[in-house]
């Protein structure tokens, strides 16, 4: 379903998996958290579709939200390019800044939806379109696309696309793992 992606993606550093379904991912998620003693967690949409928050902390596991100090850190992607490449956008960096360095251990969780046949730039136009106004939205800030549903590149101070990752490689010295899921989740 999406070996041409998980192939880019070990060839990048990663180790890359894909499951079928949402139960799939969460079970991928609650395995990777077995040995964790604490649990990041990025704010994702796609991870509470799954119910990834309510069974780590049912099974016990503490849950630190927007930490960069951790076992094991948990998130999404804004967009996947087809060849491996992730995009994030964020609104104050903690997202991004926590897939990047600090963690023992960092798990992505990506729908379908999120991946992109085309390159870089494809995935940030999927991200500003797709991911930000609704977020925006779920946050509550007043912004143009969260009105519109459409990007404005604005100057609002509620902007929540401030910073922007492109994750060429796995980042040295983060072990990083991505669960592509057969489903449409999350923005």
């Amino acid at each position: 379903m999406f070996e041409k992606t998980i192939d880019a993606l070990r060839r990048r550093g990663y180790d890359a998996v894909a499951v079928a379904t949402a139960e799939e991912a969460k079970a991928e998620v609650l395995m990777e958290a077995e040995s964790a003693q604490s649990v990041g967690w990025g704010g994702s949409e796609t991870l509470k579709e799954i119910g990834a928050r309510q069974a780590l902390e049912a099974s016990g596991k503490e849950i630190r939200d927007h930490q960069t100090q951790m076992d094991l850190f948990l998130l999404s992607a804004n967009a996947m390019t087809e060849d491996g490449v992730i995009v994030n956008i964020d609104g104050t960096g903690n997202r991004v800044a926590a897939s990047i360095f600090g963690p023992k251990r960092v798990v992505y969780v990506v729908g379908r939806n999120k991946i992109v046949s085309g390159g870089v730039l494809e995935a940030l136009a999927r991200a500003k379109k797709c991911a930000c106004p609704p977020n925006c939205r779920r946050l509550g800030k007043k912004t143009p696309c969260a009105e519109h549903s459409l990007c404005a590149d604005c100057d609002s101070p509620d902007r929540i696309c401030k910073v922007t990752a492109v994750f060429d490689r796995c980042p040295t010295h983060t072990s990083t793992k991505v669960i592509l899921v057969d489903a449409p989740l999350g923005y």
